[in-house]
């Protein structure tokens, strides 16, 4: 399950236990607005309360990341957890925005709002 907030052209996403591909559509869909109507957008992805996630999510992230990989300008990981570091590690090699992982959920909105 998700929350999501979104302003401007921030979209914000808490993800609460797993995080599914009806889930990821969500935001997708979202995104793509944002981006058709706004332009480049932020993220915040906070997966501090993130138990678990689906492979065809996965899946759909690696491909909607390369597909819109010059339409964010930043993107903030908020996680305690190494292999979702190691996925946003990976994930810089799709995308043209700067990706920083975050243990702390208000560092990572300080750094989106500098």
């Amino acid at each position: 399950m998700i929350t999501i907030d979104h302003q401007d052209n921030r979209v914000s996403i808490a993800v609460l236990g797993e995080f599914s591909l009806a889930d990821f559509k969500e935001l997708e869909e979202l995104v793509e607005y944002k981006i058709k109507f706004g332009g480049h957008v932020d993220l915040l992805l906070d997966f501090s309360q993130m138990v678990d996630f689906t492979i065809d999510m996965a899946w759909e992230d690696i491909k909607f990341s390369r597909a819109h990989a010059g339409d964010f300008n930043r993107i903030a990981v908020v996680t305690d957890s190494q292999w979702v570091t190691w996925s946003a590690w990976i994930n810089q090699a799709f995308v043209k925005a700067d990706l920083r992982v975050f243990d702390n959920l208000a560092e990572a909105q300080a750094w989106l709002a500098a």
